[in-house]
């Protein structure tokens, strides 16, 4: 009896990942459109959130971890005067705050404090695992366990639009890798004292990739082999993209 035989590609694809799915759902879907053995991404992106998703094909996983190790760039919305048990929309609410006053000089000083290098809380809903078992099924079952700070670095924390009458903020962040944007949001709210959760999230940059760079997924399930092979980069270019980026 024979294995099953599967399609040797090779390289990166760029991908913007809807809202509603998760990255696992992306690099399953690839996997299986295309008939590859082995796919991964460079980074999660919460099923809420939507934008760059780097897919890595083939023996370009081996590259993971210096891909994942570059800065990013978000933009999306924060919600003033609601607490969330998640940080971000999709949880259960703790909090509220009737009385929301978003006054823009506080603010941006409030941003400030934001800037450099900090040690930052993991939120309980992530993937971190503790114990051999990740945080998010402990918070599922109300469990809540000390975690250890993570040295993060925010380069940048700007205010792009205010919405005082519906007490929310768009913003647009360049942080190191493993920094938690909703916790960012949550802690910004806890700063202001009227508390505040992710509403929306956008990855737009990692490293030197762009979203507008990427393929929509509805794109990419009217492709064949050739189409994919046509649009990822080469497994020799992004080495020596790296290699460049190592030198520079």
């Amino acid at each position: 009896m024979t294995g099953r035989v599967y399609n040797q590609v090779d390289g990166l694809l760029l991908v913007d990942k809807p809202v509603d799915w998760t990255s696992h759902d992306v690099v399953n879907f690839l996997r299986r459109r295309f008939n590859l053995r082995k796919t991964g991404h460079c980074g999660t992106l919460d099923p809420f959130a939507s934008g760059l998703l780097m897919l890595l094909l083939g023996k370009a996983c081996k590259l993971q971890d210096c891909f994942m190790a570059e800065d990013k760039v978000y933009s999306g919305t924060i919600q003033f005067g609601i607490e969330t048990d998640s940080q971000d929309r999709c949880g259960e609410i703790l909090r509220r705050s009737d009385n929301v006053e978003l006054d823009e000089a506080v603010l941006h000083q409030a941003l400030s404090g934001f800037l450099g290098e900090q040690l930052q809380i993991p939120p309980m809903h992530s993937a971190i695992k503790q114990g051999g078992q990740p945080l998010y099924k402990l918070a599922r079952k109300g469990v809540e366990v000390e975690r250890k700070p993570r040295r993060i670095y925010v380069h940048s924390f700007v205010i792009e639009q205010l919405r005082p009458e519906q007490a929310q903020a768009d913003f647009c962040l360049k942080c190191s890798k493993g920094t938690y944007v909703r916790t960012i949001a949550a802690d910004l709210g806890q700063k202001l004292g009227c508390g505040a959760h992710l509403l929306e999230l956008r990855r737009l940059q990692s490293g030197s990739f762009s979203v507008k760079q990427a393929h929509d997924v509805e794109t990419v399930k009217s492709w064949e082999l050739p189409d994919l092979l046509e649009h990822i980069l080469p497994l020799a270019e992004i080495s020596l993209m790296l290699q460049s980026a190592s030198e520079a």
